[in-house]
């Protein structure tokens, strides 16, 4: 694999990444409540909880996005 493959990777990898966070957020913010009640079935989180839950989900996957998509597309695209 050549460095122009790896980095077309990279890059739709983060397009996609970006997409589902994107999209996470949307139905965090627009359908919450179905959402809660569909986790609610499986876990007893208080509303505090879920919202806690869902921040901090998203976070963590958006600085794994940052660590292992664009920073390494960036570094690529400066060394060629």
């Amino acid at each position: 694999m050549n460095m122009i493959h790896l980095t077309d990777f990279l890059l739709y990898s983060l397009i996609i990444n970006y997409l589902i966070l994107i999209i996470w957020f949307a139905v965090f913010v627009f359908a919450k409540d179905w959402m809660k009640q569909v986790h609610g079935q499986w876990f007893n989180l208080s509303s505090g909880q879920f919202d806690a839950v869902h921040y901090g989900g998203m976070a963590v996957y958006k600085i794994g996005i940052l660590l292992l998509n664009l920073v390494p597309f960036i570094a690529l695209k400066m060394l060629s």
